[in-house]
């Protein structure tokens, strides 16, 4: 009999989102076609943000909200070490320069304390993430970025549902990032999007999505100008229909998840070697990952470990301060940012989705149980 391995994330397609996907692929259009619009508007309603742009990952979402945000060479994005490398990436391709605040050790958010010291003539917007997807303090962050006349650019590629101070994420921040990569909240194979409540963000972001291109009917419906040359950053129809389709269940998904981390919670809070993650007062996560904290053991022994025995844990993330690129082209090091750094060195993100099986959350909690002890 082999083995089951229980992968840290997976998504779940049902009969229904084949269905939709289905009818898209004997239709007429298979991308630039009505579903488009249609998911915008969905993801929209359900987040509370005026507009929607859909893109084709999160990576292209975060590229066009810099652009569009004026981010270019010579600029400075304030932004967290504890992030997937697109969040800082994206800047560098605009020409800019990532510059990394350190971490509140408790949410692993980015520190609004460590942000006012990182602001310069050069700063140009605050990038956060919402990290495993609990909301960042927005309240601190928002008075900064008033303060200093800063845009607040949200990567909420982890946080899709998520609240703050009773609104959902994509409704309050200059412009808001989502992804729909298969281990996300809602899948579309791969994809994402922007949210906005700004009408000019918004009629920029939609022309530079498929290559700068403006018509103007008047002079011939095949008529276009370009003044702001840009890539195909477009998602298809395809993918539109199966996102329509799994936005539909995003609040059964939402409710598993949260199940899974309270039975986690009970389950771990008693092992002195484990810090869990957690939730504050004005925020409520969307838990897109459940990272513990190892203390006083061999973190890669206890990975490994997990590994061997069919757990498919991760690691979320090594702080990007500590990546050659980073290291060599901005002159960040060890030592940098201790919150973000402490926390790596001890992190084990543990199977979170949910399809997971009542089975399934058993077989994790008695393996991590019984390693750890």
């Amino acid at each position: 009999m082999t083995k089951k391995n229980i992968p840290y994330g997976h998504q779940w397609i049902d009969a229904n989102d084949i269905k939709e996907v289905v009818k898209v692929l004997k239709s007429d259009w298979l991308t630039q076609g009505p579903k488009v619009e249609e998911f915008e508007k969905a993801v929209s309603k359900y987040c509370g943000s005026k507009y929607a742009v859909a893109v084709s990952s999160g990576t292209s979402a975060l590229y066009l909200a810099y652009v569009v945000a004026g981010v270019k060479s010579g600029d400075e994005v304030i932004t967290t070490p504890l992030t997937f490398a697109a969040t800082a990436n994206m800047i560098t391709f605009c020409g800019a320069k990532p510059v990394f605040a350190d971490v509140e050790e408790e949410t692993l958010n980015i520190n609004p304390k460590e942000i006012e010291k990182k602001i310069s003539e050069k700063t140009k917007a605050i990038a956060t993430v919402d990290f495993a997807g609990l909301p960042c303090d927005y309240k601190e962050i928002f008075e900064i970025a008033k303060k200093h006349n800063l845009l607040v650019i949200e990567d909420a590629c982890h946080a899709l549902g998520a609240e703050y101070r009773g609104k959902k994420i994509g409704s309050f921040t200059d412009m808001t990032i989502l992804s729909f990569h298969p281990v996300k909240h809602i899948t579309t194979g791969e994809g994402g999007m922007i949210l906005t409540n700004n009408k000019d963000f918004y009629e920029k972001l939609k022309i530079l999505t498929s290559h700068g291109m403006v018509k103007i009917p008047e002079k011939g419906a095949w008529y276009y100008e370009i003044e702001n040359p840009s890539f195909n950053f477009r998602l298809t129809d395809i993918q539109c229909a199966l996102g329509i389709s799994q936005l539909k269940k995003i609040d059964k998904f939402l409710k598993r998840r949260r199940e899974i981390v309270k039975i986690y919670g009970q389950a771990f809070k008693g092992i002195k070697n484990i810090v869990l993650p957690a939730e504050n007062d004005h925020a409520k996560s969307a838990w897109h990952i459940f990272p513990i904290q190892v203390k006083n053991l061999d973190r890669k022994k206890v990975f490994e470990d997990l590994r061997h025995l069919g757990i498919g844990v991760q690691v979320h993330y090594m702080p990007l301060s500590l990546q050659p690129f980073y290291k060599k082209k901005f002159g960040y090091k060890e030592g940098d940012f201790p919150v973000a750094e402490k926390y790596y060195e001890r992190a084990i993100t543990l199977p979170l989705f949910p399809k997971m099986t009542d089975s399934d959350i058993k077989k994790v909690i008695k393996t991590v149980s019984g390693i750890i002890k």
